[in-house]
């Protein structure tokens, strides 16, 4: 399991005296999605932290083989496991995360836990309202079953293709379906989805915490699960915190963006803010 290679991680971020930079995959990755990342960001002087989430196998093979180890795990789980591994850093990080990730950077930025925080085509929080059809659309491999809440949900390459790659070609769609795509957790789901008519949700952020550090929202026109309207209304969000929120729009892209060749254009841009940030 990765928890030790989280904690090597840690210690050589430790060890290393440079700014840790602490990246989270979203739901249906892992933590190798970001190794093209992690390159960069230690070029530029960070020492980039790729952690999982509780239990992540180290393989995309040892995924196949052993879904159950997704199934059951919630929003609030995942936080306090990241937040415990982020604690163990001598200093505090900048958190990149995407998806489901994005979602989680921000409630760790919510517990004053990051100095600065990059949140890509970020899952919505309670308070965030807008549900287009797109996004209920990707999200019915999983709420389409209620019994879901409790599995490890696969999806299929037409599910994949529509919720994450139909911005790329059918070529790269099935590339990106066999190098990255494993069984994800079917609770953040229901979560996300049940956020806004649930008051004990644990889908939600801490927006107002001035401790919160900079924040900068990355949206994408062409996204199906997370559109821009989720991602818009999540900037407003946190455009109340009295620290700094930006947002910013890419062009043409889907929610495969981290992971498809489009990839260093979004490095890019949250490497940008993370050095105006910290």
């Amino acid at each position: 399991m990765t928890f030790t290679h989280d904690l090597d991680q840690i210690t050589r971020a430790n060890a290393s005296g440079r700014p840790p930079v602490v990246f989270v995959h979203g739901l249906w990755l892992l933590p190798g999605s970001w190794d093209r990342w992690a390159p960069l960001f230690s070029d530029a002087g960070y020492a980039p932290v790729l952690l999982g989430w509780p239990d992540d196998p180290d393989t995309i093979e040892e995924a196949q083989a052993h879904p159950e180890v997704f199934a059951g795990k919630s929003v609030g789980q995942i936080a306090d496991h990241l937040a415990d591994l982020v604690g163990r850093l001598e200093h505090a990080p900048a958190l990149v995360g995407h998806s489901f990730g994005g979602l989680l950077v921000q409630i760790l930025a919510g517990r004053g836990l990051a100095q600065a925080t990059v949140a890509i085509s970020p899952a919505p929080f309670r308070g965030v309202l807008p549900l287009p059809f797109a996004a209920l659309r990707s999200s019915a491999p999983v709420l389409g079953n209620p019994a879901n809440l409790h599995r490890a949900v696969p999806l299929t390459y037409e599910q994949f293709r529509y919720a994450f790659a139909n911005a790329v070609t059918e070529t790269e769609a099935h590339e990106l379906y066999t190098a990255y795509c494993v069984p994800g957790a079917g609770k953040p789901i229901f979560q996300a989805a049940t956020a806004n008519i649930n008051p004990w949700t644990e889908a939600k952020v801490d927006t107002e915490n001035p401790q919160r550090g900079p924040l900068l929202v990355v949206t994408t026109d062409h996204d199906h699960t997370v559109p821009p309207a989720i991602a818009q209304a999540s900037y407003k969000k946190q455009a109340r915190n009295s620290g700094t929120t930006e947002i910013t729009s890419l062009r043409g892209r889907g929610h495969s963006l981290t992971i498809d060749a489009g990839w260093h254009e979004v490095a890019d841009t949250a490497l940008a803010f993370v050095r105006r940030s910290l």
